[in-house]
């Protein structure tokens, strides 16, 4: 069996399937060519006489499928959107996948901007850049004061917290500012109930989305890209938000309406945001956003930890290693195969 990986993939990992196949490594972080193109990954896989195939970025569509004779199928993400599912299962190719490698990081990262906000870290912080505030040149104890007043923050802390989707990502978000920090949580899924495990837990209320647009105090949205969720928050429920509420978006901007959520930052009719999601990707330093001192600007980085890499890796090889026993493969995408 020969494996080539496109992926970033841990060491460890690396190092156990060795143990049962020839590796070939070639990670696109280290090499730089983010995919392949149709044609230049056809030939790569039938070159290397390719079996088992583990990617993040390539596009393995009808044609690569057709033309190539995979074995196993591993995308490193949550869903394998860039798997043809229908051409794999015509040839009976299993696809695998890691549900949840990212959801702490990504839980972890909105946190972190709750609190970049509470404490206006990127406001204070661009403004002692400007070279606007020197103590040696105050002309009196005001100065001094209004500079604290201007920069004073809030404690997460008591603050009501909307958690928009409460699935791996929203529940481990509760968890955090429940037991972490004694927030209260809100939240809207149509599909987690009272009596949820997680819900009791973290004392979670469950409510319409208007009511949790209107009384939160930060809210986050963590829902999949379905149709259902295609502008769940639209300008009618920006509209909502109190003047003092910031909003968060580590999901995806299919989600929300982004123009909408522009001009209530814009017209500071809300607090500020913090944003790991756009309309346009990839992020660069022309983004609207960053013209606000109040929004919290990140290019998409929610899973972007070392930890992730391990998290995945570690999903990936156990199935591999599943497959090659013959044994049931735990994260596969369609079992029917």
């Amino acid at each position: 069996m020969k494996i080539l990986v496109t992926a970033p993939f841990h060491e460890s990992g690396l190092k156990e399937l060795q143990k049962h196949c020839e590796v070939i490594y070639e990670s696109w972080r280290e090499t730089g060519i983010i995919y392949f193109d149709e044609d230049e990954l056809i030939n790569k896989l039938n070159d290397y006489e390719v079996d088992i195939f583990i990617t993040e970025a390539d596009e393995v569509d009808a044609s690569v499928i057709d033309k190539t004779n995979l074995k196993l199928i591993a995308s490193t993400r949550g869903t394998p959107v860039n798997i043809d599912e229908d051409a794999a299962n015509k040839k009976d190719i299993p696809v695998i996948h890691t549900p949840h490698r990212n959801a702490d990081a990504v839980a972890d990262l909105t946190v972190a901007m709750m609190l970049t906000q509470a404490r206006k870290m990127i406001e204070i912080d661009r403004f002692l850049r400007s070279g606007k505030y020197n103590t040696g040149e105050l002309e009196s104890d005001e100065d001094f004061a209004e500079f604290h007043n201007r920069f004073r923050g809030v404690e997460l802390n008591g603050l009501t917290i909307g958690i928009i989707g409460f699935g791996a990502i929203g529940s481990r978000v509760a968890q955090r500012l429940y037991k972490g920090f004694g927030s209260n949580i809100l939240y809207f899924d149509p599909y987690v109930l009272e009596d949820h495990e997680i819900v009791l837990e973290t004392a979670a209320k469950r409510v319409s989305l208007e009511t949790l647009m209107t009384e939160s105090d930060m809210i986050t949205i963590h829902t999949p890209s379905v149709e259902e969720t295609e502008e769940l928050v639209n300008a009618e429920m920006f509209a909502l938000m109190k003047p003092t509420a910031h909003f968060f978006n580590l999901a995806r901007s299919y989600c929300i309406n982004e123009d909408a959520l522009y001009d209530a930052i814009k017209e500071k009719r809300i607090a500020g945001a913090g944003l790991d999601s756009f309309d346009d990707e990839p992020v660069d330093s022309e983004n609207r956003f960053l013209e606000f001192d109040n929004v919290t600007v990140m290019p998409h980085f929610g899973g972007n930890t070392v930890d992730v890499v391990r998290h995945q890796t570690n999903m990936i090889t156990q199935d591999i290693l599943n497959f090659l026993q013959s044994k049931p493969l735990k994260n596969i995408w369609n079992p029917q195969t």
